[in-house]
């Protein structure tokens, strides 16, 4: 089929569509080249093969083969493979609403354009919310591992902070704490996710709480054990705590397509509030016991 010819503007923005359809049918094929599960290789061979046909339509116009992104398969491959498929999946279909702005600025030009975009704003989104992944069905019990040691831990360091004034003794207690905490709250989700009878597994539920709330316990601790001085600590420990919600909130908001910032305040509010709430209520009880460590 013969093709109008493009002026040089148009033909540039269709050869950057180009090279990005080759590169995600790259990607796109190496994840489904490692999937043991057969409903997720099927559904990541089917996108596939529609990047590869967008690619091949944008072929015909510039009569040109484009190299893939290797810098680009190897990122989104690994990222996918480490911190889920979903999210990596989702996090670089982010990236192509930049080519779908493509497709509207070249429409009048091709009008089949607008079919790709529909192509790839919809067919896509659909193929991809049947993917069968694992730790998508644990991330509320991660939630609940981070929420309960940020909004535990995070107050009672502050609370220890002032009333202790000993970095040594404020890492023994709050590990202790933390720990004991992180077990009680392992327990309760296999209990709670036990008696629900929901689809999942009620023991990886409570390790992935229990993970969660540890990892974050160690987070927070680690400073006391580096520094002497007890403010520096709790400020490193509030910055850590800040930097949890903000990694962890964006990960959840990709993958469960929620807002980053209304995420991000509500659980920083919480966690902070709370810290600052238990550093008063330190400061008051050592002034009326008296303590003097």
């Amino acid at each position: 089929m013969s093709r109008q010819p493009l002026d040089k503007r148009t033909r540039e923005i269709i050869l950057t569509a180009q090279r990005t359809e080759i590169t995600e049918h790259c990607i796109y094929e190496r994840l489904a080249r490692s999937m043991r599960n057969p409903q997720n290789k099927e559904i990541l061979q089917r996108i596939s093969r529609d990047e590869l046909t967008h690619y091949k339509f944008w072929k015909e116009y510039t009569g040109r083969d484009m190299e893939p992104s290797r810098l680009k398969i190897t990122y989104y491959y690994i990222l996918s493979r480490i911190l889920g498929l979903t999210f990596g999946i989702k996090l670089m279909e982010k990236g192509e609403e930049k080519a779908q702005h493509i497709y509207e600025r070249v429409s009048d030009t091709i009008p089949e354009a607008k079919e790709i975009q529909k192509d790839e704003d919809v067919h896509e989104h659909e193929l991809i919310a049947l993917l069968d992944e694992e730790k998508l069905k644990y991330v509320g019990s991660i939630v609940l591992g981070l929420n309960d040691a940020l909004v535990e831990l995070l107050g009672a360091l502050a609370g220890f902070t002032l009333t202790l004034q000993r970095t040594s003794l404020i890492a023994m207690v709050g590990l202790i704490t933390g720990i004991a905490a992180s077990l009680s709250m392992a327990a309760s989700e296999y209990l709670s996710t036990k008696s629900e009878g929901i689809d999942q597994n009620p023991v990886k539920a409570s390790v992935y709480t229990g993970i969660a709330y540890v990892g974050t316990v160690l987070l927070l601790i680690f400073p006391y054990l580096l520094f002497d001085a007890y403010y520096v600590c709790l400020g490193i420990a509030l910055f850590n705590a800040v930097m949890v919600i903000v990694v962890f909130t964006f990960y959840v908001s990709v993958v469960q397509d929620v807002s980053f910032k209304r995420r991000f305040l509500e659980m920083a509010l919480i966690s902070l509030g709370i810290a600052g709430i238990t550093f008063v209520i330190g400061f008051f009880l050592r002034m009326f016991f008296n303590i003097d460590l």
